[in-house]
């Protein structure tokens, strides 16, 4: 569903991103980690498409982003960490505008549009102004839109940021269902407990590269922590730049 090869970019001398090739198969929840500043929303964004990459090409479900932009961001549902939304708009008026974007029309366009406000809980106030909603509304209507062509692939950063602990479990069982029918999610976030709850695999990027990929278990035997958690796991990759261990992981 996603593949990556050689991809860097670079913000004149700052190298965001260094040689970064990964490939995420379709049905897969993909966790993204990294401390601050290693290169994961430069990642998701180039990803989405929002920026070109200085070198390297992506390809969505086969379709190469550069040669067919639009063909292949009609494959992505894009979730950001911050919601910006037109605040003049009602929620209900903001899903028939994503539905335009996407070329998503016919009768059961508002139906579908309404069951899936229904589900993020924001049916009852569809038709006031998103700048009434708060941040975890805004957070939630975003996620709805995103859905709502029915896209193979998810793209979502940092999903849980302003959500509370219903919705954060509400997020988490929306996330394993699609997978569970075939719909690809590629998650960066920074909460380990999370990624380590329901992450097929996870790949670890630090200072533009790519470090480590693997399932749990993977990535304790490239960090040589024994049965310790992710976190202790995820500090050894981030600290260290060369590991012996097998598995699958880039040094």
């Amino acid at each position: 569903m996603i593949r990556l090869e050689n991809i860097s970019k670079h913000y004149g001398s700052t190298q965001a991103v260094r040689s970064l090739d990964l490939q995420v198969p379709q049905g897969e929840l993909f966790g993204f980690l990294g401390p601050n500043g290693a290169g994961k929303t430069t990642t998701i964004r180039i990803i989405g498409g929002l920026i070109a990459p200085t070198t390297g090409r992506v390809f969505i479900d086969d379709i190469d982003m550069q040669r067919e932009p639009e063909r292949a961001k009609r494959c992505i549902g894009l979730i950001p960490d911050r919601p910006f939304l037109y605040e003049k708009l009602s929620g209900l008026e903001f899903m028939r505008f994503t539905a335009d974007l996407y070329g998503v029309s016919g009768d059961g366009l508002v139906q579908r549009a309404e069951r899936l406000l229904d589900f993020f809980g924001l049916l009852e106030r569809s038709n006031e102004l998103i700048e009434s909603y708060s941040h975890g509304m805004k957070q939630r209507l975003i996620m709805a839109s995103s859905l709502l062509h029915e896209p193979p692939l998810i793209v979502v950063d940092e999903p849980m940021v302003g959500l509370d602990p219903k919705g954060i479990k509400m997020v988490r069982e929306l996330f394993r269902e699609l997978v569970s029918g075939g719909t690809t999610i590629f998650m960066s976030t920074h909460t380990l407990k999370l990624a380590e709850d329901v992450c097929d695999r996870i790949g670890i990027i630090n200072k533009g590269r790519l470090v480590a990929t693997g399932s749990i278990a993977e990535l304790k035997q490239a960090a040589r922590v024994g049965d310790a958690d992710l976190e202790e796991a995820f500090l050894r990759l981030t600290q260290e730049e060369t590991f012996d261990a097998p598995g699958d992981y880039a040094n």
